[in-house]
This record gives C-alpha cells, structure tokens and sequence, in this order.
C-alpha cells in the first residue's frame, strides 16, 4: 500500500526529530501539499542519507581515541 502525502510528510518530520535534545520539528502539510510523491520520497532519501553520512563521520571521529 502506498503512503499518501500526508503520511510521507510525517515520515520527514519523524526522520527531522530523531536526535534527542532538540526543538521538535513540525511541517506544516500547507507548504508541501504541491511537491507529488517522488519529491516527498526524494526528501526522505536525502536525510536518510544525510545521517548515515553524519554517523560515519561520528564513527571515524571516534575512532581515533581507541586504544590499542
């Protein structure tokens, strides 16, 4: 089953939110309702994608205070 709109815009505002200690994210679905379905789930791909980068880049800095 597809998701609709709203569901995808939820989705991004989820993805937005998931980092503790910071203000809460919301969309208004107003502002989006004119982007189709790929441009919702081309946003979705982008953060999913951003944070993996930003979880590397956490790993790799970490990784430098190992001790061996």
């Amino acid at each position: 089953m597809e998701s609709t709109n709203e569901e995808l815009i939820r989705d991004i505002e989820n993805l937005l939110n998931r980092y503790n200690g910071i203000k809460p994210t919301h969309i208004d679905p107003a502002l989006l309702q004119f982007m189709d379905r790929l441009t919702l789930l081309s946003i979705i791909d982008s953060i999913l994608r951003q944070q993996e980068k930003t979880n590397e880049s956490n790993i790799e800095w970490l990784e430098q205070f190992k001790r061996f």
